[in-house]
Order: C-alpha cells, then sequence, then structure tokens
C-alpha cells in the first residue's frame, strides 16, 4: 500500500476543519509534505506542513499550527497519537496493529501489496535505439537498462506501456558495411557466416576512418597541448603570486587548465595508438595507403542507399536481418524485449510528406537552400532538410511523432537518451507543440555518461568504445572469481556443479552491471569499477541477490513452503515481538512507495536504494531474531512470513531492475 497517500487524504481533511483552513490556498500542497523518519525515534513518518503554514496564518507560530491540525487528525486506527516535535514538526508512528494486519494482507496478494494505479495512462517508452551495424558498445548500457526498468516499474504499477526500440538502421553505419563489402569483402564467406564477417567488414573500414581522421588530429591536438601548457604555466605562476580571495579563483583557473592539458594529451595518445595500430599491421597499413579518401567514399555509399540506389539497397536488405540477429542476441543476453523495433528505414517514406505538409502550413520556409522550422526560443531553426535534398534525424524524429500519436494515441512519450542530445529534444518538443503533431506529454529522459577510471569516457587504449558484450564476459567472469570462490562454496549443500556455477555467475555479473548503472542518479555520470560492482557487500546486486538467496535457504533449513507459512498466518496472523521485524516490517510496506519515486521523476535509483535499504534491514533482522530457535511458534510464524515478504519483495523488485536472482550463493 502506498501509506503517504493515505496519511495525505487524512491531513487534507483535517486541515478543512481547522480554524485556520480560509486562510491557505493549497491545502492538498501542504498534506503532501508527509516523508519517511530519517530516525526512528522521531516515528515512521513526519509532516513538515505546520512551519509553511505557519507563516501564513496570522497571529499564530508552526507549534500552534501543528497542535491544531493533530487536534482534527483523525488517525487512530493508523497510528499512535501524533507528536510534535522541534519547530512543529508532526511525528507520526503507525500502530503495531496497523503495520501487522497490513502485513498479514501483502502475504496474501501476489503483488507485494502493490495497488494498480487508478488511473492507468498509456506510456510509449523509445529506448536503447542502437546503431545495427555495427557491435553494440558500453554507450548502450544506460540507455537500455534505465529504459526497460522504466518500462517494467510503470507496467507493474498498472500503466500500459508500449515500448519502442528506434534502430538506427539506415545511416552511415551501413555505408561502412557497403563500402567495406564492395572493397573487402568475399561475397561467399559473406554468405557462409555472416554476422562475424560483417562485423570484421565494419571494423576494417571503421579503423581506416579512424587512422586517417588520426593523422590529420595529430597535428591539431599538438598545437592544443603547445597552447593550453602555456595558458597553465602564465595561470600557475599568476596563482603563486595572488592572495586572499583572488588566490583562490586563480588556483582554480589553473587547475581547469591542467584537466584541459590532460583531456588534449589522451586525445593526442588515442590518436597516436589508431595509427601505430595500423602502421604495425602491413595488411591495414596497404589498405590505408589505397584508400585516403574512405570517410568521403562511404557518405557516397550511404547517400546511394538512400536515393533508392538498386545495388546499395539489395546490399542493405541483404545485411540488414543479420545485424538485426547480432543485437538481438545481445538483448537476449540481457533479458530485454521490446514490442516494436521501428527503423528509420520504417520512417524514410514519410519524410518528404512531413517536410511537405510543415511547409503547406507556413510552418516550414527555405533558408539558404535548406528547409528549417524557426523557433523564437532558439537561435537556430531546426534543419528538416538539407539543400541538397537530404533529410536529417529530426526529420526522422518528427515522422515518428506523427505515427506514434495515429499509431498508439500515447499519453505520454518518454525518450530515454544521452543528456548530449538534450538540445535536440528540446527543440524537438518545440516543434512537436508548435506543429499539434502529437497530443502527448514528451519527456526526454536524459542521463550521463560512463567513465573509465581515468573520469574520462570509458574508452579502449586505442580510443574505442568498449564492446558491450566483451564488458558482459568481464562481468560474469569477475562474478565467477567471488560467487564461485571454493572457500565460499565448501558448506553448500548439495555442492554446486559446473552448469549451476556459471548460470549464478551470468545471472550476478549481468546483474552487477545493470544494478551499479541504475544506482546512481541517471543525470550524473559514474566511474565503471567492475571489482565494485560484483562485491558481496555494500549497494551491489550481488549482495541483494545473496539477500534473496538466505531467505529461500531458511524456508528450506525450517522445511517450510511459503504455501506452509501462508497458511499459518491465515489462523495464527502476524505479531511484532522485536524492533528489527518492526523496521524489517516497515520497509517491505513501503515498497510501493518506492515505485511510486521511480515513475515521478523517472530515475530508477529510488528503486535501487529501496532494495539495499530492505536488504540491509533483512540482514539485521536475520541477525538478531532466531527463525529456527524462535522463543513460540507464533513467534516462528511472524519471522517466517517475514522471510517470505522480504524474498518476494527483493525478487520482485530486482525483476523491475531487469535483474535475475539465484536460490544459492
Amino acid at each position: 500500500m502506498h501509506l503517504p497517500s493515505l496519511f495525505t487524504g487524512r491531513v487534507t481533511d483535517a486541515l478543512s476543519r481547522c480554524s485556520f483552513a480560509s486562510q491557505i490556498d493549497d491545502p492538498d500542497r501542504y498534506a503532501a509534505m508527509i516523508r519517511p523518519a530519517g530516525n526512528p525515534k522521531f516515528g515512521d513518518y513526519q509532516s513538515n506542513c505546520a512551519m509553511p503554514i505557519g507563516k501564513r496564518v496570522a497571529d499564530s507560530n508552526p507549534r500552534q499550527v501543528a497542535a491544531e491540525l493533530i487536534e482534527q487528525l483523525q488517525l487512530d486506527d493508523v497510528c499512535e497519537t501524533p507528536e510534535i516535535a522541534g519547530p512543529g514538526f508532526i511525528n507520526l508512528r503507525l500502530k503495531d496493529s496497523f503495520l501487522q494486519d497490513r502485513l498479514a494482507e501483502m502475504l496474501a496478494d501476489d503483488r507485494c501489496g502493490v495497488d494498480p494505479v487508478a488511473s492507468p495512462k498509456k506510456i510509449l517508452i523509445d529506448y536503447s535505439s542502437p546503431n545495427v551495424a555495427k557491435p553494440m558498445h558500453v554507450g548502450h548500457i544506460r540507455t537500455t537498462v534505465i529504459g526497460n526498468c522504466l518500462a517494467k516499474t510503470l507496467q507493474f504499477l498498472g500503466h500500459e506501456v508500449v515500448t519502442d526500440n528506434h534502430l538506427g538502421d539506415w545511416g552511415t553505419q551501413f555505408g561502412i558495411i557497403i563500402y567495406g563489402y564492395k572493397h573487402f569483402g568475399d561475397p561467399e564467406v559473406v554468405r557462409q557466416d555472416p554476422v562475424p564477417e560483417l562485423a570484421k567488414l565494419y571494423r576494417i573500414v571503421h579503423q581506416l576512418m579512424g587512422y586517417h581522421k588520426a593523422i590529420q588530429n595529430v597535428p591539431k591536438y599538438e598545437a592544443e597541448i603547445a597552447r593550453l601548457e602555456d595558458l597553465h604555466a602564465a595561470a600557475v605562476q599568476e596563482a603563486e603570486g595572488a592572495e586572499g580571495k583572488d588566490a583562490k579563483k586563480k588556483r582554480k583557473a589553473a587547475e581547469s587548465l591542467a584537466k584541459k592539458v590532460a583531456a588534449a594529451r589522451s586525445d593526442l595518445k588515442s590518436a597516436r595508438a589508431a595509427i601505430a595500430a595500423t602502421d604495425a599491421d602491413p595488411v591495414m597499413k596497404q589498405r590505408a595507403q589505397a584508400h585516403p579518401q574512405i570517410a568521403n567514399a562511404v557518405l557516397d555509399e550511404t547517400s546511394k542507399l538512400h536515393a533508392d540506389d538498386p545495388e546499395n539497397i539489395a546490399l542493405w536488405e541483404q545485411f540488414l536481418p543479420h545485424c538485426k540477429d547480432e543485437i538481438n542476441r545481445i538483448y537476449s543476453r540481457l533479458n530485454v524485449t521490446f514490442d516494436h523495433t521501428l527503423g528509420e528505414s520504417f520512417y524514410h517514406p514519410m519524410l518528404g510528406e512531413i517536410v511537405d505538409d510543415l511547409k503547406q502550413r507556413g510552418l516550414a520556409s527555405e533558408s539558404d537552400g535548406a528547409i528549417c522550422v524557426f523557433l523564437d526560443q532558439f537561435d537556430a531553426p531546426m534543419i528538416i532538410q538539407k539543400r541538397d535534398g537530404a533529410y536529417l534525424y529530426a526529420t526522422t524524429d518528427l515522422a515518428t511523432l506523427r505515427y506514434r500519436q495515429e499509431t498508439f494515441t500515447p499519453d505520454e512519450v518518454l525518450y530515454v537518451v544521452d543528456a548530449r542530445q538534450s538540445e535536440h529534444f528540446e527543440k524537438l518538443f518545440a516543434v512537436a507543440e508548435m506543429t499539434e503533431l502529437i497530443d502527448a506529454k514528451l519527456v526526454h529522459v536524459s542521463f550521463g555518461t560512463v567513465l573509465g577510471e581515468d573520469g574520462r569516457p570509458m574508452k579502449t587504449r586505442s580510443g574505442t568504445l568498449i564492446g558491450l558484450e566483451s564488458l558482459l564476459d568481464d562481468a560474469v567472469e569477475a562474478a565467477y572469481q567471488v560467487v564461485c570462490n571454493p572457500d565460499r562454496l565448501v558448506k553448500l549443500q548439495p555442492p554446486m556443479d559446473d552448469q549451476e556455477k556459471r548460470l549464478v555467475s551470468e545471472r550476478v555479473g549481468i546483474g552487477a552491471i545493470k544494478y551499479a548503472d541504475l544506482s546512481h542518479d541517471r543525470t550524473s555520470d559514474y566511474k565503471f569499477n567492475l571489482s565494485k560492482m560484483v562485491a558481496l557487500s555494500g549497494n551491489t546486486s550481488t549482495y541483494a541477490q545473496y539477500s534473496f538467496a538466505r531467505t529461500t535457504s531458511i524456508l528450506r533449513r525450517n522445511e517450510v513452503t511459503e504455501a506452509d507459512v501462508a497458511e499459518r498466518i491465515e489462523v495464527s496472523g502476524i505479531t511484532l515481538t522485536h524492533p528489527a521485524e518492526r523496521a524489517l516490517g516497515l520497509q517491505l510496506l513501503q515498497f510501493e512507495e518506492a515505485l511510486q519515486n521511480v515513475y515521478e521523476d523517472y530515475r530508477p535509483n529510488h528503486l535501487v536504494d529501496y532494495v539495499y535499504s530492505t536488504a540491509e534491514a533483512f540482514s539485521k533482522f536475520n541477525d538478531q531474531c532466531h527463525v529456527l530457535n524462535a522463543e513460540t511458534d507464533a513467534i516462528q510464524n511472524t519471522r517466517l512470513a517475514l522471510v517470505v515478504l522480504t524474498g518476494r519483495v527483493i525478487k520482485q523488485a530486482l525483476e523491475l531492475l531487469g535483474i535475475e536472482v539465484v536460490d544459492r550463493m
């Protein structure tokens, strides 16, 4: 159940009966000022609404407001007598009888006490969206796991969720593969083993393009480093001679320049590494010399594809299914599915119509040969067709919006996309509103970057993004070393065979990457640290999965099933006799609150925090409250019920995070 909603309703009613009711203009806003108490000595929940109300009520103060509000507050069936603390906080402590009854109801509910929303919305979530002709990399992990978690959570809350993987299946990446096939490919080899061969062709062309780009960039980087080093040296000298506040300001300026120097050196190092890698391979070096204009040639192949060139269209149709199969294999490993996978190619036939429609309505006009939509709030317009007739991502996005309105009529559309695309979405949403292409709330669910230990975007030594599959492999191996350590498994009976060890390692390793990503506020960057991610202690999926495994172990040792426990509780009920029992019970009842918090601002870290707090509460309970040797049958039944509920809640929460549990660890 959602306890804050219960309290909010009661407080709203109480405020309407207070003598100062006419002096407050928005009672619902004040009534909603209820949060879980940060310290048990202040109760279970705390309201601070008396403070802002006290400032508005004549001849009164917050404590007086709190006192009158408590007089009118009808919570006898839910709470002990409310108490006033400090300047006017109202502390609320649930009655044990209320807590016990709700936990018993929760035990009989297969939804862990979470009621479906009364007014469900249709929410379309656009996430993952890789370019299908090239391998998925570390940059795809955030959009995929955040989007998947939001989809699962909102659907569990009762909303109608539609997921769409807006594939990049029509861009430069296919120009790369087509060029590679024409110049370096063997048709028979590609026919016999298409997936690895196409991936190899992509890598060859991509490496050659990177080689020539690096050669162009090295002198630029060297000049930039020299310029920044001079500025940094001057800034350091100024900082050394400065005093007071000016000294602090100049030190910060010097530190900022030092970071820029380090970044430029890193760019130079990556460029030189890219050059060295090609020069060290005689075949690749010969190819580089033979294809000096490869980047322009790739663009030409892409343009021919977009112009419906028969040869390139035929190759695209031949390659696309295999590219999709490879990406779907990664999705299968991540346990991620989509309702729709409508790529850019699906919308390509609609682009001319979109441009013509906006021109006819006077919403788009020509500027320097290009077709643009001008927006008052932006200096630059949104270009929807270039002077050479080519369309842009923005054009595709507008066509996509119109299609989604006509096909799905959503209430909300969430775009789970990197924060670096923020300006694009600001313009897109502004154009969508102006053109009335869709009648839905549009939200850019932005996120930060995965960083390496050096604090920069995570890449290989040569400067390329790390492949997603190799990242998953590394995580699974790291998990194997931790959870399948012989010293840990020596007491496990029956012993784990190799198949079970690999299953556990796969679930723990992949779960570790997902959990670590989701544990951070999505808008922030974070450093990727695999050893911390798979640790058995701390806020990790490994710890949460281990907590679930402990619940199943306790039930096995007590030789009972969940059904057995439910039958016992129907007869005896739940009776909380220990503080650790009560703390765990309260934590379990707050599951729905965590899910609602995820939806309110589209931040899965609220659910991760809840999982960790639940695992911590269970650990304390398990340390302090014996189950097998409980003092009485009634106490044992209550503790078994808490074990069952903990297992269910952690399992359900991890499932919403996209993480699978294991019965033994």
